[in-house]
């Protein structure tokens, strides 16, 4: 058996979601699996999933009844930084106890709300304090602007934030101060039967439902890739699934994973942890391999991300840009982060990360010039509501991209859960694989150009001074029509307003972006 076998190459959640779901309900022994975001009321899509009900609670309590067992860890979030999350959380736990409970088969069900180990040391704790109070108050402001009975769920669905709070859940305390979460388990990834492996960028509910046409409104896009596979790489894929908690709570190291599967993973600080605001990495593969990458393509980089903001990637880009003249690069990225292209009043991290990006931009067409192509996909329609400044492009409402690949010199590729930021390549819990096959690179590469140029682009195997230049002559042409006569899906990014918007954070890692 080799390492990799029967891969499955799947863009956005229109074949990732029907592929994942046939395979859960053909599952025999058991289900495995770490998500990020885990909604058992997303609609099912396929005959075989529908054969239960009509929602992802349906098929696993089906499947339950069936004797398979399923252990699931659910990220939990930071109450303060991210309470919208920490309630979502909290309403998929209920709603897998209720399907528990529906089964008659609840021994077989171990899901857990799963919050990073790491927190912010005693010193930046104590500083950050009266901004955490703010926060607080500002989302009790936000909720008891909600029916009573409304404001008393949303509490209920917040267990880590119910004892910040005193007079109902009205105030805030005032003493003792509150650790901040800084990492949070970002990889989504299922190992069925011990078979098959499920993993990429993908998260499970509705939002992140898009097809690759994305007719939908900008706020409902969602560009993402997914894998589904087989081969030597699942036992290694179940290894990390079995050992990645005690790992992040510092209990044993991560074990040594010889093959293809990579991973980001931190655990709390023993050493000067006082006066840290970070974890400490212990497993740092995923931005390996991306600088070994960078640093071996010497004909063409392809990469999709959700974020460029990494000044380690950046400066390893620009030593290539200068050491290899005919190395061309071609990044795909959003308009604008979802927060900033989606959300009314984005908060100073927003600000912070667009900094960091248009910082990693100016420095990466300095150094390239005309050898790098930086896009950003909108859909070939006119924009009807603005939401924000940021939801739209050229008049047109923006795709997001959520993709996270690298394509290098057609040789070979990585995709995985982590974002091009200090966060994903240091701090996250993430994971991905390294597909070392010509074969496959070159069909993954061709695949997002046909998915972004309607199947008129370049050829992957195309010279990449053709690529590159096809890509941008029919960006910029697009960019002059209508929007609702454009022929593609790319448009040049506009660093601009990401510059215009951002604003450092003295003393702030770029971990926490």
């Amino acid at each position: 058996m080799k390492d990799i076998e029967d891969l499955r190459i799947l863009l956005t959640a229109a074949e990732a979601y029907p592929a994942f779901e046939e395979r859960v309900a053909a599952a025999q022994v058991r289900i495995t699996a770490s998500f990020r975001i885990f909604d058992p009321f997303t609609r099912l899509r396929t005959r075989a999933g529908r054969a239960y009900g009509t929602h992802w609670f349906d098929l696993l309590a089906g499947k339950l009844r069936e004797g398979v067992e399923i252990d699931l860890a659910i990220a939990d979030f930071d109450p303060v930084a991210k309470p919208g999350l920490h309630r979502q959380t909290w309403a998929s736990m209920r709603a897998f106890w209720a399907l528990a409970e529906a089964s008659g088969a609840c021994d077989g069900l171990r899901v857990r709300a799963n919050m990073h180990p790491a927190r912010t040391g005693r010193l930046p704790t104590f500083l950050l304090w009266p901004h955490a109070r703010r926060r607080i108050r500002t989302e009790l402001a936000r909720l008891s602007r909600l029916p009573e009975a409304e404001r008393q769920e949303a509490l209920r669905l917040s267990p880590a934030l119910m004892p910040l709070l005193k007079d109902d859940g009205r105030r805030v305390r005032f003493w003792p101060p509150v650790h901040y979460v800084p990492a949070s388990h970002h990889q989504k990834i299922a190992v069925i039967d011990d078979e098959w492996l499920y993993m990429g960028g993908l998260d499970l509910d509705e939002r992140r439902y898009d097809s690759i046409d994305h007719e939908r409104p900008a706020e409902e896009t969602w560009h993402d890739v997914q894998m589904l596979v087989r081969g030597r790489v699942v036992a290694d894929a179940l290894r990390h699934l079995r050992e990645f908690e005690a790992v992040t709570a510092g209990r044993q190291p991560p074990s040594q994973l010889p093959g293809p599967f990579l991973r980001t993973l931190s655990a709390p600080r023993r050493h000067g942890a006082w006066a840290s605001l970070s974890p400490k990495t212990v497993a740092s593969e995923l931005f390996a391999v991306h600088i070994e990458g960078i640093a071996s393509a010497r004909r063409v980089i392809y990469i999709e991300t959700q974020f460029l903001r990494d000044s380690r990637i950046a400066a390893a880009l620009g030593r290539a840009a200068r050491e290899r003249p005919d190395l061309r690069v071609i990044i795909v990225l959003p308009a604008a982060p979802e927060d900033v292209a989606f959300l009314p009043r984005p908060g100073p991290d927003a600000r912070y990360g667009e900094y960091l990006q248009a910082r990693a931009v100016a420095r990466l067409t300095t150094a390239f010039g005309g050898r790098l192509f930086l896009a950003a996909p909108a859909q070939p329609a006119r924009q009807q509501r603005a939401r924000t400044r940021r939801d739209h492009l050229d008049g047109a409402p923006i795709i997001y991209v959520h993709a996270k690949i690298a394509v290098f010199d057609n040789a070979w590729a990585v995709v995985s859960s982590a974002n091009l930021n200090g966060r994903s390549m240091s701090w996250d819990t993430e994971c991905g694989l390294r597909l070392d096959d010509p074969g496959i690179a070159t069909h993954l590469l061709q695949r997002c150009l046909d998915h972004w140029s309607a199947g008129q682009g370049p050829a992957a195997t195309d010279e990449p001074a053709h690529i590159l230049e096809t890509l941008r002559a029919r960006a910029y042409a697009d960019r002059a029509r209508d929007p609702d006569q454009r022929e593609g899906l790319l448009l040049p990014y506009r660093v601009a307003p990401a510059r215009r918007f951002g604003r450092n954070l003295p003393g702030i890692p770029e971990g926490m972006v």
